[in-house]
């Protein structure tokens, strides 16, 4: 019986890079000491026959791409709206979704939600967990009140005797808690090593496809970081999403990757002893509408996330430096941007930074990536920096170019919209982003350069 020669492979623990030999340093991540050795097993190439199939389960043929059917399945609902707009518009049957985050975030609390709704709706489900025990989960699934009559348990972190059972009862929805428990018995490596959580993560994507089951993956890193998180999985499954805000009693779900719906999608929480619970209005989480006297360095900025507008708060400190380089910190905001938007204040506006200490910070822990910040950036610095508060019922949004123009952004009258739910009357925009029809309630200051933002904010303060 002809058999393969071993071959001995390096897989970086924290990426998952595969490296012909050993290194001190990964060359893809650049992490030091993370190269560990795994022999691949011998395996018989006697039987040509055996070869692996497409995920289809049937051999593969050439076809048009006008032959194609577009036919799609109907998505199904996990009954909870936040969760459904982050997958976009629902669970497709067949695919494989990967909720990661910290330990305690609430994925198993949100997955078992998901589940017993699903159950409750007459689909067949399935949890298996590798962590916890049957019992401390049907504790808390007591504790969150949650109906347990319909929903199948599992404990057990052995591959092929999963998805025998699976075979078995044919679930349509399945839970995997967590990847990094599971292990393929054909593979000499531990649970939870880059290559098991690869492997089980490429053999139930296989599941996935042929039976059309739809499969949550549940991936974590542990506190110290020594097990492989979850970007070994990015490539292999079809949504990655992450939950965010373990310091907060509010979480974002936020998606990374997702082959059928938008990747700047969040969903808001709150984590409660009942479970998640989703917000509806995630703006007024944000703003603090009680606070009575205006403050100087703090302005709001119409944000837009995914399909929606979002109000969100930013918050500048300028201090004088006393010894030293100023420093330049930026929390939920692009860094580098905060050092550009300083250079085109002193170029255009005249304002001298060089000397200040920078602090800027978005309440709530949004992360802004886009750069309808720039503007109201600006004029919280400004704002601070001068000592002079601005109105608590100004909105402000706007990119602003190196040449000291501001250029508008897309989706201005649907932020300016939002604002005026939430009570703003006035808002500094580009000149480009004025709507056509005036909107009732709200005063729109059109500005087209720095300097001119600069004189609106003196008028204003």
């Amino acid at each position: 019986m002809a058999k393969k020669p071993e071959k001995t492979t390096f897989y970086c623990t924290d990426c998952g890079t595969e490296h012909s030999r050993w290194a001190g340093q990964c060359s893809a991540c650049g992490a030091w000491n993370t190269l560990k050795e795994w022999t691949q097993p011998k395996i018989s190439t006697s039987n040509t026959n055996g070869k692996v199939s497409g995920y289809t389960g049937t051999k593969s043929t050439v076809i048009k791409l006008a032959e194609v059917s577009l036919s799609e399945s109907p998505r199904w609902q996990t009954g909870l709206a936040e969760f459904d707009r982050v997958l976009g518009g629902g669970l497709v049957p067949g695919s494989v979704v990967l909720i990661g985050g910290d330990p305690g975030i609430g994925k198993s609390s949100i997955l078992l939600q998901v589940q017993t709704y699903l159950a409750q709706q007459n689909l067949a489900t399935l949890y298996v967990s590798g962590e916890e025990s049957l019992q401390q989960i049907a504790l808390r699934a007591k504790r969150m009140q949650l109906p347990a009559d319909n929903l199948s348990l599992l404990a057990e972190t052995d591959m092929d005797t999963i998805l025998a059972v699976a075979a078995q009862t044919q679930p349509q929805v399945m839970v995997i808690d967590s990847i990094q428990t599971m292990q393929l018995d054909s593979i000499a490596s531990a649970a939870g090593s880059v290559v098991q959580v690869r492997e089980t993560a490429a053999v139930l994507t296989r599941f996935a496809k042929q039976t059309g089951t739809a499969v949550f993956l549940v991936g974590h890193v542990t506190k110290s970081g020594e097990v492989a998180g979850p970007r070994v999985l990015e490539h292999i499954v079809d949504a990655v999403i992450f939950i965010e805000g373990q310091d907060s009693r509010y979480r974002l779900m936020r998606a990374l990757k997702n082959r059928f719906g938008a990747v700047n999608e969040i969903g808001f929480f709150a984590m409660t002893d009942k479970g998640m619970k989703e917000i509806k209005n995630p703006s007024a989480i944000f703003l603090n509408r009680d606070r009575q006297q205006p403050t100087p360095g703090t302005v709001v900025l119409g944000l837009w996330e995914g399909t929606r507008p979002l109000l969100v708060e930013l918050q500048a400190l300028v201090d004088h430096n006393g010894y030293g380089a100023p420093r330049r910190v930026a929390v939920g905001l692009d860094g580098n941007r905060l050092t550009l938007l300083l250079a085109v204040l002193h170029r255009h506006g005249g304002i001298q930074a060089g000397d200040q200490d920078v602090y800027v910070n978005v309440v709530g822990g949004v992360k802004v990536v886009e750069t309808s910040a720039d503007l109201p950036l600006m004029l919280a610095i400004v704002s601070s920096l001068r000592n002079r508060a601005l109105p608590n019922d100004l909105l402000a949004f706007g990119e602003v170019g190196l040449s000291g123009e501001v250029r508008p952004v897309q989706n201005g009258q649907e932020r300016l919209q939002e604002a005026v739910k939430h009570g703003f009357t006035r808002a500094i925009v580009s000149v480009s982003n004025v709507p056509k029809t005036p909107i009732a309630g709200l005063e729109v200051i059109a500005v087209a350069t720095v300097e001119a933002a600069l004189t609106a904010l003196s008028e204003l303060s």
